[in-house]
């Protein structure tokens, strides 16, 4: 985009506010008008006095006041909203971007870093607050004043107004030029300054991993070779606009000049009164601090141009996920699923599931295993649209997933994913997550059928002890018995586990997967599955190898067909079977929190 594009841009989202937005455009019109007159009433008063008629010389000094006043309670309007205005929708614009990228699919995200993202939503948000405080404060009387005083100098003496019209030429070329000559290397600085909050991003959320391997001095070395590449990439562009501002100041000093050096001649003549020397000559002065005012507003705007197109380019990015116009809910689900014909592929030729065709009834058991690579993950990430597949489609209970509403779909689908996922908040919100109106004591039934409730008593702050980012604070262990408990106290009748014991002990694993047998009872449930007495006690198995679904039935048929799936167990990829230890106490009920 360029710049006035950009401009443009950031004045549009003003349009919630437009008619706050339009007074405060009309202050500064009003404001423009008062800068205009000023010089004109200084010139009437010096010639009222000249011809010694004190009587027009106070008359026009009663004007002069009014048309002060006036421009002091127009200045006071724009003083005291503006800054308002300019708050409110960097706030609001804040949030909508926020909401915005929050909403883009998965595939957006993998190719973003959170980092980046970071860096755009403030920087971006930032500039365009300094841009509209500066359009209220500045940019709008500035353009005004410009475009009208030309006609008035003409008006007032043309030969005058052409050594005016000869600098604003001026001041237009020497910016279009460094604007040109300095555009592709400012956009490198803002890539490179994207560059460091990415790298900085990663080490910060690695910090355990950069000490432990000592990478420290390394780390810092890579981000201060990066801060030395902005440098010698930013340095040319700051001397291009130094030296245009060098250029700026001479070119008015030799216009302020020239008009007087004309004028006397002039006056000599008989062709110009003092008065109109003086209000010209104000002109002049008052078009040059115009115009040097234009010209920094046109440097910030070029410095935050790039940083501003990539904001816009975000709020532009469109989901592929589509929602059909006043697309209905999906209500009461009884689980059944089918994958028909489902293709997908992160990218072009990179094919992930090819032709998988399955039905799985209402309440079933699901697993689904096969190599690494086999694509059990993203088929069942499909099914609560992280991604939608490239042909085929996915049913629910007969109803095409891309026909309901994508909340609506996603409320009746638990996941607990191999990854936890905890937010940095208390224990207490990462659990709501999974039912944000859960009462207290189902959320403590909820943790205790997960075996989390006796870990989470014996933190300082309990259920309100605050989980560090990403769940540090926390054993892989706890995370996952957390991310278990947050699953079950959703109660969807849609579970997909994704290895969702792997990070559990063995005494651990055997009490939470007593839980899961109570939670999976009546609902469809999917497990990418580690472990034999997982996949024997599911009502269907699902072998997955390259993308395609090579067999299907129950353990002992799959045994007995001696194929892949054989050959797997035989080969020991599944983790086996442990003793099941005795609790000390049952462990809750699916009615303690359903």
């Amino acid at each position: 985009m360029s710049l006035i594009q950009i401009y443009m841009r950031v004045l549009g989202l003003l349009a919630p506010e437009k008619w706050l937005a339009t007074a405060l455009a009309v202050a500064n019109v009003s404001l423009a008008g008062v800068f205009l007159v000023e010089p004109w009433l200084f010139g009437r008063v010096v010639d009222a006095l000249a011809a010694q008629l004190s009587a027009d010389a106070w008359s026009y000094i009663a004007w002069w006041t009014g048309v002060g006043f006036f421009g002091v309670a127009a200045n006071a309007l724009v003083a005291l909203y503006s800054d308002r205005l300019a708050h409110r929708r960097q706030l609001e614009a804040i949030a909508d971007f926020f909401e915005h990228a929050l909403a883009l699919p998965l595939a957006f995200h993998d190719q973003q870093h959170t980092g980046r993202l970071l860096r755009t939503l403030h920087t971006g948000s930032g500039n365009l607050f300094f841009l509209w405080l500066a359009f209220f404060r500045s940019h709008l009387s500035t353009l005004i004043a410009v475009l009208v005083m030309i006609p008035l100098a003409l008006r007032i003496n043309w030969q005058l107004a052409l050594v005016m019209i000869v600098l604003m030429i001026t001041f237009v070329l020497f910016n279009t030029l460094v604007v040109r000559r300095t555009g592709n290397a400012q956009r490198r600085v803002e890539r490179l300054n994207q560059e460091i909050s990415e790298r900085a991003g990663d080490v910060f959320g690695n910090v355990l991993v950069v000490q432990s391997f000592s990478r420290i001095v390394s780390e810092v070395a890579a981000l201060r070779q990066l801060v030395g590449e902005v440098l010698t990439a930013q340095y040319p562009v700051l001397r291009g606009w130094a030296w245009v501002s060098v250029a700026n100041r001479a070119a008015s000093t030799l216009t302020v000049i020239g008009i007087f050096a004309l004028g006397v001649q002039l006056h000599g003549k008989g062709e110009i009164s003092v008065g109109s020397i003086v209000s010209f000559v104000g002109f002049a002065m008052m078009m040059i601090g115009r115009m040097e005012q234009l010209a920094g507003f046109i440097s910030e705007l070029f410095f935050q141009a790039p940083a501003l197109a990539n904001f816009f380019e975000i709020l532009d990015a469109r989901s592929a996920l589509q929602e059909s116009p006043g697309a209905p809910a999906l209500r009461k689900v009884r689980g059944e699923v089918a994958f028909e014909d489902v293709y997908f592929g992160y990218g072009p030729g990179h094919p992930v599931l090819k032709g998988l065709s399955v039905r799985v009834p209402a309440g079933s058991t699901v697993a689904v295993v096969g190599p690494t690579g086999a694509g059990k993950t993203t088929a069942l990430s499909l099914l609560y649209r992280a991604y939608d597949p490239t042909r085929g489609r996915i049913t629910i209970d007969g109803i095409d997933i891309r026909d309901v509403s994508l909340t609506s779909l996603r409320e009746h689908i638990a996941v607990v994913f191999q990854n936890p996922g905890l937010l940095y908040r208390s224990i207490a919100e990462n659990l709501r997550i999974g039912k944000p109106d859960a009462s207290d004591a189902e959320l403590e039934a909820a943790a205790q059928a997960a075996e989390a409730h006796h870990f989470v008593s014996m933190k300082p702050g309990g259920y309100a002890e605050m989980v560090s980012e990403d769940g540090k604070s926390l054993s892989g262990g706890e995370r996952q018995r957390l991310s278990i408990a947050r699953a079950m106290l959703k109660d969807a009748p849609i579970l997909i586990l994704d290895e969702a014991t792997s990070a559990l002990d063995n005494i651990t694993e055997a009490r939470v997967q007593r839980a899961l047998s109570a939670l999976v009872k009546g609902r469809t449930t999917f497990v990418i599955a580690h472990r034999l007495s997982t996949v024997r006690a599911a009502d269907l198995i699902l072998v997955l190898k390259d993308g395609q679904l090579v067999e299907a039935g129950r353990y002992p048929e799959l045994v007995k067909l001696g194929g892949i799936f054989a050959g797997l167990d035989a080969q020991g990829k599944f983790i086996p079977d442990v003793a099941e230890p005795q609790p000390a106490e049952p462990p809750a009920s699916v009615g303690d929190f359903a």
